[in-house]
């Protein structure tokens, strides 16, 4: 009888543990779940700071002024000389 006895003390020692250990559980479940969001939150932050830069970047291109092209000669003879160089002749050894 006192075994018996023992095993049911046990036995509802045990369900009794297994019943509180419930809230660890939930412990990691939220766990993953704040570190998904945060994953995520990371994500969303990477994706407007690349927004920015793109927007950064095209505000710069429309403030940078575009080169002019140099002014076409009105004749030949505004046109700048150049000057003929003769080929170089090989050495004779």
């Amino acid at each position: 009888m006192q075994k018996t006895l023992a095993y049911a003390v046990m036995l509802a020692a045990t369900l009794g543990l297994a019943a509180c250990d419930k809230p660890s559980e939930n412990a990691a479940e939220d766990a993953r779940e704040a570190q998904s969001e945060a994953q995520e939150s990371m994500n969303e932050a990477a994706e407007e700071r690349n927004e920015a830069a793109q927007e950064r970047a095209e505000e710069q291109r429309q403030q940078t002024p575009e080169p002019m092209p140099a002014p076409a000669p009105e004749n030949e003879s505004e046109q700048p000389a150049t000057p003929s160089t003769a080929p170089a002749e090989p050495a004779n050894q």
